[in-house]
């Protein structure tokens, strides 16, 4: 059987359909929802759903301890008091499709895994998202290949915190997530150290298994990803600039600026940004994107960089704030 591991902070908008889309999922033994000082209704919200759904427990988070970042913390609370053998954490914006848990535990014990994780679908609503997220996307795919980081003969690792899946044993064995308190990106941390350990991950895409709508608002969107880029690409400035180097049109776009000089400059511009556009397109195709989003491709691309080097200052600068919280700039 499964526990799975939810932390609400403030998630009215989203924890009911969460809940219940997991109350149904054979080989689940319980929903452990760890609300986190939520100000909101979600407790409200939590307490009339477990009024139906004898499976979910809601767990109240003591106040949050120095040296922690918040959802590690509540994750590591609701770990605690899990009893199964198999401990699924998701997130509360997450949609679980009939069958899930199941196709996790098989693809466990397809590939030997002590953890399973899934890339959810992608739900977009706003113009920024369907610029941004697409984007983001297409360059962790070419980051964080499935391929290698399912090979248990390379070091790559990956994981996505909206669905990971890992054994009790496993996940105790490497010290959980006491062991990454203050880590921002503890998914890919968990899995890192878990495959560093010996243990096998199987990461793949979600299409069909699970579905997201990450943020709601562009404020969201931007402090999530300005929190998350820039230790995604590898946390450091020759990282940031490969990156823009590899992900932004800078030639193509420096053409056309001096089209105005000469007619070949424009031409040449038009070709190169047009095979950009192709790219990008492949890149959509293969991360199961809707070709459409290809119409967002200049405004996805400025977004991008700009939240990528927003991402850096954040991350060397100051402070990283999420949920309502602050916490000092890991790398500052």
């Amino acid at each position: 059987m499964v526990s799975a591991i939810i932390p609400a902070r403030n998630e009215e908008a989203t924890i009911a359909r969460c809940v219940e889309s997991l109350a149904p999922q054979s080989g689940l033994g319980e929903i452990l929802v760890v609300n986190d000082q939520s100000s909101d209704f979600t407790a409200a919200i939590l307490s009339a759903e477990a009024a139906s759904i004898p499976t979910l427990k809601i767990i109240d988070a003591p106040p949050l301890p120095p040296g922690w970042m918040g959802k590690n913390f509540a994750v590591s609370v609701g770990a605690a008091s899990a009893k199964s053998d198999w401990l699924l954490f998701t997130d509360a914006d997450t949609f679980h499709f009939p069958g899930s848990v199941l196709h996790a535990l098989d693809d466990a014990a397809k590939n030997q895994a002590a953890l399973v994780s899934y890339s959810p679908e992608q739900e977009m609503h706003s113009f920024w998202e369907r610029a941004l997220i697409p984007v983001v996307y297409s360059r962790l795919a070419q980051k964080y290949p499935y391929q290698r980081v399912n090979d248990p003969n390379t070091r790559d690792a990956a994981a996505n915190g909206q669905f990971l899946m890992v054994r009790r044993d496993a996940y105790e064995a490497v010290g959980g997530h006491a062991a990454i308190r203050m880590e921002v990106l503890e998914d890919v941390v968990l899995a890192g150290n878990l495959k560093h350990a010996g243990y096998r991950i199987y990461f793949a895409a979600g299409q069909g298994i699970v579905r997201t709508r990450m943020y709601r608002t562009f404020g969201a969107m931007w402090q999530g990803w300005t929190k998350n880029l820039y230790p995604l690409i590898g946390s450091s400035g020759r990282s940031v600039f490969r990156e823009l180097e590899l992900a932004f049109p800078w030639t193509a776009i420096t053409l056309l600026l001096f089209s105005p000089v000469s007619r070949w400059f424009a031409a040449a511009g038009t070709v190169l940004l047009l095979a950009h556009i192709w790219h990008y397109g492949a890149q959509l195709r293969m991360n199961r994107f809707s070709l459409l989003l290809i119409l967002y491709y200049v405004p996805g691309q400025l977004l991008y960089a700009a939240a990528l080097i927003a991402s850096a200052w954040k991350n060397t600068h100051g402070v990283i704030a999420w949920k309502g919280r602050e916490y000092p700039a890991p790398m500052s």
